[in-house]
């Protein structure tokens, strides 16, 4: 029976992007801003698997404040970067995760989705996807300084898409600094999660 849900897991990692991908969000396709082509730009990492992580204290769309410290010694915590709010890509990402809460749980690993747009532009555009998990939180003020402190604000003022996945103890294990155009295969980052257990 467990070999049976592992081949089907396996199988529903292959099929997820396929599920939603970005052009089928729950939103109307008139109110997504187009973006165009966003080539990689002069972002450079600042952190390295095995680096602490950089604590954060961030205001969330639901009126709190998520900080790294609160699950220390409790949750893995993987931080997901979206480089802004109603757009194709990151409307298609965000809401991929809801299919797969139960793994996260199961890994005793908190998602925390992060972009530097303003608490409200984030608060509605959650809203309009029909809602996440996971909370949201804003980077926006002082502009990007997490983003800027992990090495993945762009001069442009966009953060990287990218994730990372961040022990019980504060030490980053996993990396994905993604292109920006596309999201995030989930295969990769549930096998590290898998392993943190």
């Amino acid at each position: 029976m467990n070999m049976m849900r592992a081949l089907l897991f396996a199988a529903l990692l292959t099929i997820v992007p396929v599920w939603l991908p970005a052009q089928e969000t729950p939103i109307p396709q008139e109110r997504i801003f187009e973006t165009g082509s966003l080539p990689p730009l002069d972002s450079s990492l600042k952190v390295k698997v095995g680096d602490p992580a950089p604590d954060f204290s961030l205001p969330t769309i639901d009126g709190r404040t998520v900080t790294l410290a609160e699950f220390r010694g409790k949750k893995n915590v993987v931080l997901s970067f979206i480089p802004a709010a109603w757009t194709p890509v990151c409307s298609g990402q965000w809401p991929g995760y809801n299919i797969v809460q139960d793994k996260f749980d199961q890994a005793k690993t908190q998602l925390v989705g992060i972009s530097v747009d303003n608490v409200p532009t984030l608060h509605a555009w959650v809203q309009e996807m029909g809602g996440v998990w996971f909370p949201v939180a804003s980077d926006f003020y002082p502009h990007g300084r997490l983003a800027e402190a992990l090495g993945i604000l762009r001069s442009t003022g966009e953060a990287e898409r990218s994730l990372f996945l961040i022990d019980k103890q504060g030490i980053i294990r996993y990396i994905d600094v993604h292109d920006i155009n596309s999201r995030p295969d989930l295969g990769p980052l549930m096998r590290a999660m898998q392993e943190l257990k």
